[in-house]
């Protein structure tokens, strides 16, 4: 005896017809996930920049021994906080009873802007009318983990995608041979918050950063291991894709194209990463002008490498640095 009627059906149903629905109106989005998710993109309004590549220096010393000029903390420096100041507050590792620290430094104008710059920065003094100096941004986040993802994803709590994932999302990658997001790291432990700072959050993680390693293999497990040639490779990529395909047209799971663009990925960068990452080929003149030294990871290498990868299409290109300077103040 048939026991499925049509109550039954309606009743318990309900989210296998939604689904049917939703996979019907999301076709177009999936063919466009199954081919390239990652295809340059128009933006919404005329480009005035044709690459950007950003620098996030964690650690840096403190904005107020640079740019940022405090009279009036200088005139209060080595007293104890109005107490109105400190009505209400609340803060992790603070004492309220420190006292305050003024700038050490005497600021000075400098170029047309009339911008305070301190003699920490005597080069940027020299250009300072080209340089954009934002200081309307306020935060309570003084700690070094949320300060940082605050920064990069726009939150001071995880899960949010970072602002290169939104550019990579948006604009997508002109480059084929090497990831749209690239993350160049100069510190021995990287940032405070973690690989959140090019995280994907809510987004595809096709949209993450991709870290590049500054020694080796740019990334872990490029190389082929012993045995394994490029013709048994590729006959088994082409394997796992056809599996893949199928199952991301079944459950339109957008994680499925990921896999696919990275197993995709990772063949064609065992060409292009090591060409991109030898610095030997650059002229003495450009080393000489980022004082960069093939071979032995730096700062400097860094920022050349973040130039190589802008002039092979890489859509977002990120570089953080820690170099373990810190000032902490009220």
């Amino acid at each position: 005896m048939n026991n499925i009627g049509r109550r039954w059906f309606l009743e318990q149903c309900g989210v296998g017809l939604g689904s049917v629905a939703l996979r019907t109106l999301l076709a177009d989005s999936l063919h466009a996930a199954t081919t390239d998710p990652l295809a340059p993109k128009s933006p919404h309004f005329p480009a005035k920049a044709k690459n950007v590549i950003f620098l996030f220096m964690a650690g840096a010393p403190s904005h107020l021994e640079l740019f940022d000029n405090k009279p009036v903390l200088r005139k209060f420096d080595g007293t104890l906080p109005p107490p109105e100041l400190l009505k209400g507050y609340r803060a992790a590792f603070i004492n309220p009873n420190s006292k305050l620290l003024g700038p050490k430094f005497e600021f000075a104008r400098y170029g047309k802007s009339g911008a305070e710059l301190t003699p920490l920065l005597p080069h940027l003094s020299e250009i300072v009318d080209d340089v954009a100096i934002v200081k309307g941004m306020v935060t309570d986040a003084f700690n070094h983990a949320p300060g940082q993802l605050l920064m990069n994803t726009g939150t001071m709590q995880f899960g949010r995608p970072s602002m290169g994932a939104w550019v990579t999302y948006g604009l997508g990658s002109e480059s084929r041979d090497l990831p749209a997001f690239v993350v160049f790291s100069s510190g021995k432990k990287g940032p405070s918050g973690g690989c959140s700072c090019w995280g994907s959050g809510f987004l595809p993680t096709v949209y993450q950063g991709v870290e590049f390693r500054t020694s080796g293999d740019p990334v872990l497990y490029l190389s082929n291991p012993p045995g394994a040639n490029t013709d048994v490779q590729r006959d088994s990529l082409d394997a796992m894709k056809r599996l893949n395909e199928m199952h991301l047209t079944s459950t339109g799971d957008p994680e499925i194209a990921t896999r696919i663009n990275s197993y995709e990925m990772a063949f064609r960068m065992q060409s292009s990463a090591p060409e991109l990452m030898d610095l030997s080929k650059e002229s003495k003149a450009t080393l000489d002008m980022y004082g960069a030294e093939p071979g032995k990871p730096s700062f400097a290498n860094n920022c050349l490498l973040a130039r190589r990868m802008v002039e092979r299409g890489v859509g977002s290109c990120s570089f953080i640095t820690k170099r373990g300077i810190s000032t902490r103040r009220w």
